[in-house]
């Protein structure tokens, strides 16, 4: 099997219709990107257990289980 090229873009991508930047405002708004050292990453696997890690640090209450109507 020929593999394709992957500096050049396959001709069934059609980008014409395109919006540059259309979601970079929900990013910005939304998105807290914060990198781990790996020392760090090895011992907290997800996010629940840094955010509880840090509240407990920090003091704060553990957050309220929210209820399903």
């Amino acid at each position: 099997m020929k593999r394709p090229n992957k500096d050049r873009m396959r001709s069934e991508y059609d980008f014409s219709k395109g919006e540059r930047g259309r979601y970079v405002g929900r990013l910005i708004k939304g998105a807290n990107v914060v990198v781990l050292d790996s020392d760090v990453a090895a011992v907290y696997r997800d996010s629940r257990s840094v955010n509880a890690a840090l509240r407990k640090l920090a003091g704060l209450p553990r957050p309220r289980k929210r209820t399903v109507r």
